[in-house]
């Protein structure tokens, strides 16, 4: 599976902080956290191309992903 660069930065920032706080992670965690300089609304979508490619899931609709 071929994932970009936003993808992977996305991906591993996710998986640090969830290994941290054993939380979903939102968006705007990721966004702060990651050096992308992406907004909360960018980072949803590719949280949400990450989730079609089965390396995330969303316990629920509100929530964060988890790895």
């Amino acid at each position: 599976m071929d994932l970009s660069p936003r993808e992977i930065e996305t991906l591993a920032t996710i998986v640090e902080e969830y290994i941290a706080t054993a939380q979903p992670v939102g968006s705007r965690t990721v966004a702060r956290r990651s050096s992308l300089g992406l907004s909360a609304a960018s980072i949803r979508n590719t949280m949400a191309d990450l989730t079609e490619k089965g390396l995330l899931d969303q316990p629920h609709t509100s929530a964060g992903r988890i790895p």
